[in-house]
């Protein structure tokens, strides 16, 4: 096994508990110029334990200040995940004057020699989140049959004028609406017999996004994670749905029956959106947990264990006369980018006489091609480790293959190559790679398909290297970023 020391996998750029355990992101919300990540945290063990939420803020999506707990388990029982809205019209009545903000959680009880009750919850603060109340008369909503009954999100719905939750219900989502955020009415159950169930439903969320940026044509947007199975070696995953929604009633359309990933990798899981995103901005802002319940207990580090992916815009494109998801890195990434090599119309031979002087560990590489050929990129490499990302052109896919990535062995089914595929092109083809200590994340084909998995090779390993199967193929472009933020004063990854 390797020697590596744990400092070597934290993120340069992706963010991460100064210590201890972290999955599912939690309560994401924009709100006086900030955007707050509430996250599901283990603050006493670097494994699951006890779960309270976590609280970090940034501007940028770069640069994070992590602040003290928000919430920790009570007489109702562990802080499980949930949402946070920003209550502009004090529909709760727990604001005087000035909006504020208000999460919405699942309170998970043990009971001894029974399962588990998990019911809804609510708490609100006053200072923008750096403190928090919780209601008086939680819980808010309990359910008498289902026994998973979690991870509430809320919006506020315009057409009705009412909050709407969608919350997992096991193999299953329900939608309830609400005037006030306190009392809770059913509204509709959707899942049965659509999607995948190879896993308990979990994280759910839902959203409009106009079809090719025409406001005029719409559709609303489904997240449901599914837990780990071992029966399926894929672990936890996202699928994601289109259809309508009036308030009440959840309608897929048609594409929707065919099980559709939000991303081809092993490690993007429970993510969802920030809520109040501002009319001026009209991005959809989205970021997920980057690990997998199938090892993310035994991911080779110490003083702390969880990170998020890089935040992403979704948008919903026609893509060779379907209409899909499609993930962009957001645009504040480019901030920290740092120039490093920047190629046009070259050679793939002068591409790699370039790339052999390289040494790098956080970095994106952002290249284009002709759709003919295939490229492969072998990214932090060393005497023992490699990761290759490529774009095969004949199979119509891209892939990642993490079987000599670094230490694998924590886990039987972590080593492997995963694969998404791809529309045809008639131009160029492009990957855009992101890079950091201990992952990688691939957008191909502007964010048609994405691979997000982690990987753990010795410091050391910080080659580059690119193969081609023509000689004289030419790159269109080939840029090399280094992504480095600019750490200001009390902030922390």
């Amino acid at each position: 096994m390797s020697t590596i020391s744990t400092s070597d996998y934290r993120s340069v750029y992706h963010f991460s508990p100064k210590e201890k355990w972290m999955n599912d992101p939690n309560g994401m919300v924009f709100f006086k110029g900030e955007y707050h990540l509430f996250y599901q945290h283990h603050p006493f063990g670097t494994t699951w334990g006890p779960m309270h939420w976590g609280h970090a803020v940034t501007k940028d999506f770069l640069n994070w200040e992590e602040l003290s707990v928000a919430l920790a388990p009570d007489e109702h029982g562990m802080i499980f995940s949930g949402s946070a809205v920003v209550d502009w019209n004090n529909t709760s009545g727990f604001f005087d004057g000035e909006p504020g903000l208000v999460a919405i959680f699942t309170h998970h009880l043990e009971v001894p020699n029974d399962h588990p009750i998990q019911r809804q919850s609510l708490a609100y603060s006053k200072d923008s989140g750096r403190t928090w109340v919780k209601y008086e008369g939680n819980p808010v909503l309990e359910h008498e049959s289902f026994v998973d009954f979690r991870d509430p999100k809320v919006f506020w719905h315009e057409q009705t004028e009412e909050w709407i939750m969608i919350i997992a219900c096991g193999q299953t989502v329900c939608l309830y609406h609400s005037p006030n955020l306190k009392d809770w009415t059913f509204g509709s159950e959707f899942g049965a017999g659509i999607g995948s169930h190879d896993g308990v439903w979990e994280c759910p969320d839902l959203f409009p996004l106009a079809v090719d940026g025409d406001s005029g044509k719409e559709k609303w947007v489904m997240l449901v994670s599914i837990g780990a199975d071992p029966a399926f070696k894929e672990g936890s995953r996202t699928q994601y749905f289109t259809g309508e929604f009036d308030g009440m009633v959840f309608v897929p359309d048609e594409a929707s029956h065919t099980v559709r990933w939000l991303d081809h990798g092993r490690d993007n899981y429970a993510g969802v959106s920030w809520s109040d995103i501002p009319a001026e901005d009209g991005r959809r802002l989205f970021m997920g947990w980057m690990s997998n319940w199938m090892y993310a207990n035994q991911t080779p580090t110490e003083d702390y264990r969880g990170a998020m992916t890089i935040a992403r815009e979704l948008t919903l494109e026609t893509r060779d006369g379907e209409v899909m998801l499609v993930q962009y890195p957001a645009r504040e990434l480019e901030q920290a980018r740092k120039p490093v090599l920047s190629l046009q119309n070259v050679s793939i031979r002068q591409v790699s006489e370039q790339l052999n002087a390289l040494q790098l560990v956080n970095y994106e590489i952002d290249a284009e091609w002709p759709s003919a050929s295939s490229v492969q990129f072998v990214l932090r490499s060393g005497a023992d480790h490699e990761t290759l990302v490529g774009l095969d052109a004949a199979q119509g896919e891209v892939y990642v293959d993490r079987s000599r990535s670094g230490i694998i062995n924590f886990h039987e089914h972590f080593l492997g190559r995963h694969t998404a595929g791809l529309k045809a092109v008639s131009g160029n083809q492009r990957l855009r790679i992101f890079v950091d200590h201990s992952s990688v994340e691939v957008f191909a084909n502007d964010g048609e398909a994405v691979i997000t998995d982690l990987i753990y090779p010795d410091a050391d390993s910080i080659g580059i290297a690119v193969h081609a199967e023509q000689n004289d193929m030419i790159f269109n472009s080939l840029h090399i970023y280094e992504i480095s933020p600019i750490q200001a004063k009390g902030q922390s990854k």
